[in-house]
């Protein structure tokens, strides 16, 4: 695998669920690599808490917002061809975590309908990444470093929730058609550990380089 799909520069993205380490590990190999790093639109969500305290209410408000930051991200962030790293990918808004509010009955099939025709309509527009790194995480994984960062409209999340989104997930990244590296997190301490970041890197230039297919 090379990085010339995209016309010279890298754009590699981090997918995973929620507490995996996304934007952590976005921060760090964007500075190795000395690429820009592009983050989701979180703590400025105008949803995000509304939508913890009524998952039902709030459900489809959230996916188009999540859907159009990142649409609006992603043109950007083609359009300066410059090398850089992404957290989370616009493939898991409809492929996760709105088909999982649909499965649980908390988004209508009329609003799910409305806006997996949307993202269909918008990727067409969009380049996939040359590299997906999707962090694969248990959820006492998860849940330990949700609790560690400490953010209160987090505190509302189900062990059940994660479950689910952790087999979508599966299933999703096991049909991904694209370039991906899957890495097994919950044994590797990439932020305070050098020694494991180092790993996650030489697996990402192994692949970048062609080294192993």
């Amino acid at each position: 695998m090379t990085d010339s799909k995209n016309g010279g520069f890298s754009y590699y993205a981090i997918a995973g669920n929620i507490g995996a380490g996304k934007s952590s590990l976005t921060t760090l190999l964007a500075k190795h690599f000395k690429w820009k790093a592009y983050y989701e639109s979180v703590d400025d969500n105008p949803y995000l808490s509304d939508f913890y305290e009524d998952m039902r209410r709030w459900s489809f408000n959230l996916q188009v917002y999540f859907l159009s930051s990142r649409f609006r991200s992603q043109k950007e962030i083609l359009n300066t061809r410059e090398s850089f790293v992404q957290d989370r990918t616009i493939y898991e808004d409809v492929e996760i975590f709105a088909k999982n509010l649909y499965q649980m009955g908390l988004m209508s099939k009329r609003d799910y309908e409305n806006y997996s025709n949307l993202f269909h309509e918008m990727v067409e527009f969009l380049s996939p990444p040359d590299l997906l790194l999707y962090l694969r995480a248990d959820v006492p994984t998860l849940v330990r470093q949700i609790q560690n960062r400490g953010r209160d409209y987090e505190s509302t999340i189900r062990i059940e929730y994660l479950e689910r989104l952790n087999n979508l997930y599966e299933e999703w990244i096991n049909r991904y058609p694209y370039e991906k590296l899957i890495i097994d997190t919950d044994h590797l301490d990439f932020v305070n550990e050098k020694e494991d970041l180092g790993k996650i890197i030489e697996m990402i230039e192994q692949r970048r380089f062609g080294l192993f297919s």
